[in-house]
């Protein structure tokens, strides 16, 4: 007698496979809600609006900033080449501005000032904010009312500054020429002496504008790791020598980008010989924007001042293009 064997072979029906669909035919018969084919329209529609809110502030963004920065540098442009008074209608004269305007040994000599005060207020300007900001560093006690203190003359309105140093170099009772007679020395006429004048310049933009370069020099050392400091004093070094191999190389980037917008900044003086010299003594303060104030508001030629303001303009571009092609770079 032949025993049959209890458990299923597989040829029994029990272990015949069940018949499934492929994975693909799965995915095709139930389409993801996620995939871009498969969103619903109600979920495309309010993509769509929110995109075309997103664009509609970028737009205004645009114009708003192509109307108020962009329109009135190409419009400079194009009086640059125009005769444009008060007195006729704009006539275009070419490259003739531009020939007149080099011509004028008034612009060769507002140049040059400006780049004499440029010169004076890079050295002042630029190692004042940075000893400052290396002291203040150095300070455990009171280090927030000497940043505040220094800071202060950049929340004064410019034309308050203005007033309160031409009393300092008032010849008769100024602040300056009285200090000098309590030490029994001549005084001197600060604002009148074409030695004198552009220096006293300097030392009131020097004054007036210190404050922010000090904030940014404090915030560069404050990131500097103390490692650094902590290993040159092991070897012994000195506080020159780690002012010299530790502070200036970790803030070099830092230096070399306050130097450029400070250059910018410096060939664009224009309120400190406007209010204290109006260009004077015998222009030798006249820099080229007041000069430019000069040939629209004084001589009536807007064509000169425009033309003068894309050399201005070129100039100035040079050096933010080494700006920006400094901060690529680091980035």
């Amino acid at each position: 007698m032949t025993v049959q064997p209890l458990t299923p072979t597989p040829d029994s029906p029990r272990h015949k496979p069940v018949p499934t669909a492929p994975p693909t035919a799965r995915k095709d018969a139930a389409p993801s809600a996620s995939a871009p084919g498969g969103a619903s329209p109600a979920r495309r529609r309010r993509r769509i609006r929110e995109n075309l809110v997103a664009y509609a502030f970028l737009t205004a963004g645009v114009l708003c900033f192509a109307l108020f920065s962009w329109y009135p540098i190409v419009r400079g442009w194009l009086l640059g080449f125009q005769q444009v008074t008060f007195a006729r209608p704009a006539e275009w004269v070419g490259w003739d501005n531009f020939r007149r305007l080099f011509e004028d040994p008034l612009f060769v000599t507002a140049w040059r000032n400006t780049g004499y005060f440029t010169l004076l207020a890079l050295v002042f300007g630029f190692a004042a904010p940075f000893f400052t900001a290396v002291v203040l560093n150095e300070l455990r006690h009171g280090r927030a009312y000497l940043r505040m203190t220094v800071y202060l003359p950049v929340m004064l309105p410019p034309i308050v500054t203005m007033l309160l140093w031409r009393w300092f170099y008032d010849p008769g009772p100024g602040l300056f020429n009285n200090a000098l007679e309590l030490v029994h020395l001549p005084a001197q006429q600060w604002l009148e002496s074409e030695n004198l004048a552009m220096v006293s310049l300097v030392l009131v933009s020097t004054w007036a504008n210190m404050g922010t370069t000090t904030l940014i020099y404090l915030a560069a050392l404050g990131g500097i790791p103390g490692e650094l400091y902590e290993a040159a004093e092991i070897d012994g070094a000195s506080i020159r020598r780690r002012l010299w191999h530790v502070t200036l190389p970790q803030m070099r980037f830092i230096l070399m980008i306050t130097l450029l917008l400070q250059v910018i900044g410096t060939m664009q003086v224009f309120i400190e010989p406007y209010v204290l010299t109006g260009g004077g003594p015998d222009d030798a303060t006249v820099t080229v924007l007041l000069l430019l104030y000069r040939y629209a508001f004084i001589y009536n030629d807007f064509g000169m001042a425009s033309a003068m303001s894309t050399v201005l303009f070129v100039v100035l571009g040079t050096f933010a293009a080494v700006y920006l092609r400094l901060t690529r770079t680091k980035g």
